[in-house]
């Protein structure tokens, strides 16, 4: 038996015990970010023929988590500017280097992006608005995210404790942040737009306590 075919047969062994379980709710308390299970994208509009997207490799974030009360959660979040990843496959031009430079984001002088839960309005069984203070370039202003409860557990054996997931969007216009390099001439398509669109998936997790 191949190695793969191992690994499958592993798997499924691990996992049927856990299917015939009832793994319990999660707990309230302090959750950190899992950055191993967390992607964060954004998109902007390119000369009006494509979406243009790239991702930030570091994120850091702690949640004051309560499912009994989910409007008084509370979530404060940091990103390195330098995490930036654009996969740029020209080898002649840091692309990383051009936007985190001073035309853009400007890393040097402002190395973090951050946002601090303020408000978290419920839109649906799993859905909420959270709307925060949110700092670019220097700025700081309020964003609201649309943010979607994936489930999780409180929990399971295979893991290291409790687990949560989230699907998140949002969006910003980067000229209110004084980063306006770029953005087309009204009526045009002729440059980078204005609008960012904000694309996280996360999870967080609670370590289990130590015996």
């Amino acid at each position: 038996m191949s190695r793969w075919m191992q690994a499958v047969a592993l798997a499924l062994a691990l996992a049927a015990p856990l299917a015939a379980q009832d793994l319990s709710p999660p707990m309230a308390g302090a959750y950190q970010i899992d950055l191993q299970h967390t992607r964060l994208l954004f998109r902007v509009n390119h000369l009006g023929l494509s979406t243009y997207t790239a991702l930030f490799t570091e994120v850091s974030a702690d949640l004051d988590f309560d499912p009994a009360t989910p409007e008084a959660m509370k979530i404060t979040a940091s990103v390195p500017v330098a995490s930036l990843e654009t996969h740029d496959p020209d080898a002649k031009l840091d692309f990383n280097a051009v936007l985190t430079g001073p035309e853009f984001l400007d890393a040097a002088q402002f190395p973090t992006i951050s946002f601090t839960s303020t408000k978290v309005v419920l839109t649906g069984e799993h859905q909420a608005d959270v709307t925060g203070d949110f700092t670019l370039h220097g700025v700081t202003k309020p964003l609201t995210l649309q943010v979607v409860y994936n489930g999780g557990w409180g929990d399971m054996p295979l893991d290291a404790g409790a687990r949560i997931g989230f699907s998140v969007t949002g969006s910003f216009k980067r000229s209110d942040f004084g980063v306006g390099y770029g953005v087309p001439p009204e009526g045009s398509t002729m440059g980078v737009g204005d609008r960012v669109d904000i694309v996280l998936e996360t999870e967080f997790i609670k370590p289990r306590p130590a015996p």
